[in-house]
């Protein structure tokens, strides 16, 4: 309800005119308030905020990493927050066969911090040990910590796909191979993208080289 009042506040007043069209991705990246679900969606949403707020130039090329572990991180605990308190239903899930009920882009980014890690390899991430012990450093394995609260049973049943990723050999190819599966799965499914808004910023028209 206060989003656009938010951008308003931490963009230049120069800038002032392009708030209610930034505030409209900050509103969708919260989740549907009449069907209380959430998903990649939403997430994508909270993306082209971010995105936008580039644009503008409020955030800058120097800013990337704390975008994704400073801002981004903390909307992840502000939805992880949610979705434990009203136990919210997942957007669009494609159930055991999905990566994730709600989240993509945290493995992404995740799986890019790890690269060329001294000791930590994919197959470590669905050993339990490991991951509480080094959940706080890395995007990654706090994401796993999440899904073995929020779920009961075997990790190979209820998230098949990530015990399926945990076979690859290098990290670099799970970030690769998640960048292929993000595009598939959510930018180029219509029930994903058909709610994402275009405007001035984020125009709909492709890019032109």
């Amino acid at each position: 309800q206060e989003a656009e009042k938010l951008v308003s506040a931490v963009i230049p007043k120069h800038l002032a005119d392009a708030a209610p069209e930034v505030a409209v991705y900050l509103k969708e990246s919260v989740g549907n308030s009449t069907r209380i679900d959430y998903g990649t969606g939403h997430e994508a949403a909270f993306a082209a905020f971010l995105c936008c707020l580039c644009k503008i130039g409020v955030l800058r090329v120097d800013d990337q990493m704390a975008i994704v572990f400073k801002v981004f991180n903390r909307y992840l605990e502000v939805m992880r927050k949610l979705q434990k308190t009203y136990r919210m239903e997942p957007a669009g899930s494609q159930g055991v066969w999905g990566l994730d009920d709600f989240q993509f882009l945290p493995f992404i980014w995740g799986s890019s911090q790890l690269i060329d890690h001294p000791s930590l390899e994919p197959r470590h991430f669905v050993d339990e040990k490991v991951v509480n012990e080094n959940h706080k450093d890395f995007m990654f394995l706090e994401c796993i910590l999440f899904i073995t609260e929020m779920k009961t049973g075997p990790f190979a049943e209820h998230s098949n796909q990530l015990w399926n990723i945990s076979a690859v050999p290098s990290w670099s190819k799970v970030n690769q191979g998640l960048i292929r599966m993000y595009k598939a799965e959510c930018l180029e499914k219509f029930p994903v993208i058909q709610h994402f808004k275009f405007g001035s910023l984020l125009p709909i028209q492709p890019v032109t080289s």
